[in-house]
């Protein structure tokens, strides 16, 4: 069976990560599902972004969680993705709202209003000053959209088994994938992670540790691998058997997949 193809903050190979416009570009692609990382504002919103800070995506010194929504409002999440777009003449105008920051509820809005069914993979970030008030704030929004029990089109992933320790308790039977990067931790892991989980281990983990990945293969959990932009890394997720591919370029492995 193909495994489902998940757009790693958007279609971020080419366009601004985890910006509206990065996401549409994945859903006009045919991307079965959607990943995207949360921080916490100031003032309780929930928003997508990866870093801790914002020199990168916005070339601001400001720190996310210190900042309100409205603060973040007025930064451009895009430019830094291609500086030159103002000189170029056939540049598209975007719509500010693709480009500026994108708030969980934004997403989950145009999940809930796309015209075919889509899977959104939450990965909540750790450590954060606002500790499991991340985890609270999100299960609230999933049961705003009744999206917060067993069936939901929503997962929620993250390196921190406290984090998802507290999701099995806000949100019991929603899917929880335990985010692994290196060998020692999944060391500490293997004997403590629930059956029911799904693992997420880095393409790298598989690539560097033949041994682990086939051992990871056969405990017969669904594997979401992380993150796949190669057509070597993908053909290594087939051998392996993974139930779904995180992707830059959701285009390149729908493409590949013969999709």
């Amino acid at each position: 069976m193909s495994p489902e193809v998940v757009a790693h903050r958007g279609a971020s190979h080419d366009n601004a990560e985890h910006t509206l416009n990065a996401y549409r570009k994945a859903l006009e692609a045919g991307a079965d599902a959607l990943e995207c990382d949360v921080r916490l504002t100031a003032d309780g919103h929930l928003v997508c972004v990866h870093d801790r800070d914002l020199r990168r995506t916005a070339s601001h010194e400001g720190i996310v969680s210190t900042m309100e929504l409205a603060e973040l409002n007025q930064l451009d999440f895009a430019s830094w993705k291609n500086p030159w777009a103002e000189l170029d003449d056939e540049a598209p105008d975007l719509d500010a709202e693709l480009v500026r920051v994108l708030t969980l509820r934004k997403l989950l809005e145009t999940v809930a209003d796309y015209d075919r069914p889509v899977r959104v993979a939450v990965e909540t970030k750790h450590p954060t000053r606002f500790s499991g008030l991340v985890e609270r704030r999100l299960a609230e929004l999933l049961r705003e959209f009744g999206w917060h029990r067993s069936g939901s089109p929503v997962r929620v992933m993250s390196f921190s088994f406290t984090a998802l320790q507290r999701m099995q308790k806000l949100t019991p039977g929603l899917e929880l994938v335990m985010l692994v990067e290196k060998k020692s931790t999944w060391t500490m892991l293997q004997n403590v992670v629930p059956a029911d989980w799904i693992l997420g281990p880095g393409i790298d983990l598989l690539e560097t540790h033949r041994k682990l990945a086939r051992r990871l293969a056969n405990r017969g959990q669904a594997l979401h691998v992380w993150t796949v932009n190669t057509e070597a890394q993908l053909e290594t997720c087939l051998e392996l058997g993974v139930s779904a591919v995180i992707t830059d370029r959701p285009a390149f492995m729908l493409q590949l997949l013969g999709r």
